[in-house]
């Protein structure tokens, strides 16, 4: 099963490799990036998802792929 930050990080490496954002577009606190890339288990916290979400203007599908994870 796809934990948060695989399904997140796809999301997100997509964005970043076809210029649609750069890091400080995405809207993402640079220690939940860190906490991302280091524990498997980390989910970011509702709110703060919802503003990168917003900020890196993903499709309402990606949007509620990912805040599965928040519930």
């Amino acid at each position: 099963m796809e934990t948060f930050a695989q399904k997140f990080l796809k999301i997100y490496d997509r964005k970043i490799l076809s210029g649609e954002i750069t890091f400080s577009q995405s809207g993402i606190n640079k220690n939940d990036f860190t906490r991302l890339c280091i524990d498997p288990e980390f989910v970011i916290e509702r709110e703060a998802l919802l503003k990168a979400c917003e900020k890196m203007k993903l499709t309402e599908e990606e949007t509620a792929e990912l805040l599965k994870f928040c519930d």
